[in-house]
């Protein structure tokens, strides 16, 4: 998909970079020799997995900038194919099946070595966390106990239903179009909301969508007793958080960084990050990503 996107660089960076538009085709200028450009995708947890990746390598000496919430995969993964972005946190099975519509795999080693085969040339994928973030269809527990449900496919016996999630959920092959094919789910109407963000959760509290799409390390799930319903047949496949890199910018030094990141993330430790993130008092991501790596050792 083509798209026109504007960078915005965020952290105070004076990359003259950091305005230009990026696209499909390859038109943005290349992230300077020497400095390794971080984006993250448009919503909390892909902003704080940036931010400890900026913050663990500057602290290391490397030269980075941020252009941080640029959007969804659809508009950052050209970003890394033009050269305008450098390494951007990702989750393996979503980043397999964008690359391959047709990908079977769902454990996370199966999924791991597909998609390390299916990179272009240029961008690798270094280790993997064993910490995951999978897409989830949710609904209330209201809605859960009137009508029995304990499975994705137990939803999809209840006729059409109104759902809701981020734009691009229609489209992609693990989103509407997988839940059809894997479940025979009908959707009435989608409604076009956020990712994981508030206007998801506020739509499934009020009753104004049926079903959502969430992340499930989202702690608003926890927070408003809200039922994630089984994939019994793999509709989502594993999504092991995992550094997206340029191949020419991962020396070892950068290789070193972010593989110790990774051996110390978990799910539980994603779910705690995301909990302060969403703190009353909203405190920078920054801030979260150094008191963390602070309290791992990095």
């Amino acid at each position: 998909m083509a798209a026109t996107l504007t960078l915005t660089a965020c952290g105070g960076s004076s990359d003259p970079l950091a305005n230009q538009p990026t696209t499909g085709g390859g038109s943005a200028a290349p992230a300077p020799t020497g400095t390794i450009v971080i984006g993250s995708a448009n919503f909390p947890e892909s902003t704080l997995l940036a931010e400890i990746y900026a913050s663990a390598l500057e602290a290391k000496g490397v030269k980075v900038s941020k252009k941080l919430g640029i959007g969804s995969r659809e508009a950052y993964y050209p970003g890394l194919q033009d050269g305008s972005i450098d390494l951007i946190p990702e989750y393996t099975g979503s980043l397999l099946t964008h690359i391959d519509k047709k990908a079977a795999q769902t454990s996370p080693d199966e999924v791991y070595t597909a998609l390390k085969a299916a990179l272009p040339e240029k961008l690798v994928v270094l280790d993997k966390s064993t910490a995951e973030d999978k897409d989830a269809v949710v609904v209330t527990k209201e809605t859960a106990t009137k009508l029995n449900l304990k499975t994705i496919e137990d939803f999809a016996k209840t006729g059409a239903v109104t759902f809701g999630g981020p734009p691009e959920f229609q489209k992609r092959t693990d989103g509407l179009l997988g839940l059809k094919e894997t479940y025979n789910l009908e959707v009435s109407e989608f409604k076009s909301l956020d990712a994981g963000g508030p206007l998801t959760v506020d739509a499934l509290k009020t009753g104004a969508v049926q079903a959502a799409d969430l992340f499930t390390t989202d702690p608003a799930i926890t927070a408003n007793d809200f039922v994630v319903l089984e994939d019994t047949k793999n509709n989502f496949a594993a999504q092991n958080v995992v550094p997206l890199i340029t191949k020419s910018k991962a020396d070892d030094t950068v290789k070193q960084v972010l593989n110790a990141i990774t051996a110390k993330l978990t799910t539980e430790i994603l779910i705690e990050l995301n909990g302060k993130l969403s703190a009353p008092d909203k405190p920078d991501a920054a801030k979260v990503a150094k008191e963390w790596l602070a309290s791992v050792g990095i």
